[in-house]
């Protein structure tokens, strides 16, 4: 396995270039980001620089100029230079963020060539499971080569996954120069007003204790004959989507691994998709909406549901997930009861999840510094029991699934995967390990 060697050479406090106005001290926040968990979400950006094309290629002068531009834009994403109090509110007085630069013991392509999910926790700046008061940290790393990764790590309690993107994407133009920055709005707690979530414990499912992380790659013809498999023709529906089909997929793949032992203990089955809600609120919110604006599609399925079935269920519990569904977080207590039930059964034992956070359609490859956009955008080793993470290639044709599951279940669902692979290649239905 490959073992990186990373250095951390110096570590510097970036501050916003311009002071917050004291009018905008206190960010409050939402009822859905004190429901979000507390946890850092890790990204890390890959670039390849050719010295011959480039006006800046030498590292320290990369990592200044990225420093620079963080302060400016810092100024906009003001709440991320401050400090979390007690899940509550942000008090954003400049404090400022970690700013690391390390170096690597290897040229960037070993990485990519042979990417070890645990591995790339090294490339980031903060322990996952622990934000704390801090809101967001940088590591930019060094490769032998010349290449360099940039790791991001944003607390979940502030923002969720399209929120992470908007940062990153204008760091990047203000980078670049570009004068015309991605725009911001903060409104989640305008749109969520904070209300008491007592009883409520946001780390259920948060572990470090025998997590491992795998990943698969799935091409597109396989994912083209998964879509195949599971359309139902005997009804009108449209054929899966890819991440449709590639969820049911996975989730077959886990049931058939773990059914054996949850069966017998009579525990239930549930199936999670995030799903954004920008567009489900009336009136609906811009992309650029920063916060926690999404909420999980859930469905209970049984052990004998097929895949086109999985799929149905999906798209229903999708499509309830509404405006008057959100009207319903907004004025009233059900959601949140729900998540506590939810949350006491998975504490107990009663209940098996699997949890699916796509980033398929996102702008994963536009965080485009100045050196070219990124050859390789991907997560690190997350602390979740039973998370699967899916993205888009470079290419947009194939999706990298990142697994995580404690080690005796990986090990079942390792060995019932390959031996499904075997029986099921003819099919072209099958994950192609890197």
């Amino acid at each position: 396995m490959m073992k990186l060697v990373v250095e951390v050479i110096s570590t510097e406090t970036i501050k916003p270039s311009s002071p917050t106005p004291r009018h905008l001290h206190h960010y409050q926040f939402s009822f859905l980001d004190r429901l979000a968990p507390p946890v850092f979400s890790p990204l890390v950006f890959f670039y390849q620089v050719d010295g011959n094309n480039q006006e800046i290629t030498k590292s320290v002068e990369i990592a200044s100029h990225l420093k620079r531009s963080l302060s400016e834009v810092l100024t906009c994403f003001y709440p991320l230079a401050g400090r979390n109090k007690d899940n509550r509110f942000v008090d954003c007085d400049d404090q400022g963020i970690p700013f690391v630069e390390a170096t690597v013991n290897c040229p960037l392509s070993q990485v990519i060539k042979n990417p070890v999910p645990a591995q790339l926790n090294k490339l980031l700046p903060f322990e996952l499971d622990d934000p704390q008061e801090l809101l967001l940290g940088i590591q930019f790393n060094s490769f032998e080569c010349g290449g360099f990764a940039i790791g991001v790590c944003i607390s979940h309690n502030i923002a969720d996954a399209l929120s992470v993107f908007t940062f990153v994407k204008s760091w990047a133009a203000s980078t670049r120069g570009d004068r015309d920055l991605v725009r911001v709005e903060f409104a989640s707690d305008r749109v969520f007003p904070p209300r008491n979530s007592s009883g409520f414990q946001p780390r259920s499912g948060i572990t470090k204790e025998n997590i491992v992380a795998k990943r698969f790659v799935f091409s597109a013809s396989e994912i083209e004959a998964m879509r195949e498999k599971y359309t139902d023709y005997s009804t009108n529906q449209e054929r899966p989507s890819r991440v449709e089909a590639l969820s049911a997929f996975i989730w077959s793949r886990f049931v058939a691994a773990t059914k054996a032992e949850s069966a017998s203990a009579d525990k239930l089955y549930t199936l999670l998709h995030a799903v954004n809600l920008r567009s489900r609120t009336e009136p609906p919110l811009p992309d650029y909406s920063f916060g926690n604006l999404f909420r999980m599609a859930v469905i209970f399925p049984s052990l004998e549901d097929t895949g086109d079935s999985i799929v149905t269920q999906m798209r229903d519990s999708k499509k309830k997930i509404d405006k008057e569904y959100v009207k319903k977080i907004q004025n009233g207590n059900e959601h949140l009861e729900f998540l506590k039930n939810r949350s006491e059964k998975i504490g107990k034992g009663e209940m098996v999840g699997l949890s699916f956070s796509s980033l398929c359609g996102f702008p994963l490859y536009e965080g485009n510094f100045g050196w070219g956009k990124p050859i390789w955008v991907t997560c690190a080793k997350m602390t979740y029991k039973n998370l699967v993470v899916l993205m888009d290639s470079l290419s947009g044709n194939r999706i990298e699934v990142l697994i995580h599951l404690n080690q005796r279940d990986m090990d079942k669902f390792d060995s019932q995967w390959q031996s499904h692979h075997a029986t099921e290649v003819a099919h072209a239905i099958h994950g192609s390990r890197l």
